[in-house]
């Protein structure tokens, strides 16, 4: 690949915000296990090599296991995820996917599990991962 843009030496005020979310979606309640999981989910439905390679490190330090890991990709299949985390992946494939629009199923199905605080944390917590997907795939970061 040729090389591309380093977006933090030309535009580093933009860049920093997009740190300054970052660093406010690691203040927030979310546990450590729904970020990561918000964070492998949509690196997978992007391509993010560069993320889906940071992130499953980040989840097994934080004691996700493999299985756990592996399986994120097939949740709906796989009886390791609680209810939580079921609508957590299903909210984050929709808003990932957001073309699609996020159903009043999915919506309000997370809305009955999480007070309006956590909520719009997870929401936050999807959009910025896919801020952080699109930046490493546009700018050619690759995993390693």
């Amino acid at each position: 690949m040729n090389s591309r843009i380093v977006i933090p030496n030309v535009a580093p005020e933009a860049y920093n915000a997009l740190l300054s979310l970052e660093k406010y979606i690691s203040s927030t309640s979310l546990t450590p296990v729904h970020k990561e999981l918000i964070k492998i989910r949509a690196s997978q439905i992007n391509g993010c090599a560069y993320c889906i390679n940071m992130h499953t490190a980040d989840a097994r330090k934080i004691g996700i296991s493999e299985q756990r890991i592996y399986l994120i990709s097939a949740w709906r299949e796989a009886d390791f995820y609680t209810e939580e985390e079921k609508a957590i992946l299903a909210l984050t494939e929709q808003v990932t996917l957001i073309s699609n629009h996020v159903t009043d199923e999915v919506y309000q199905n997370a809305a009955q599990l999480f007070d309006e605080k956590y909520l719009a944390e997870i929401i936050l917590a999807i959009i910025t991962i896919n801020a952080w997907n699109r930046l490493a795939i546009t700018t050619g970061l690759r995993a390693i």
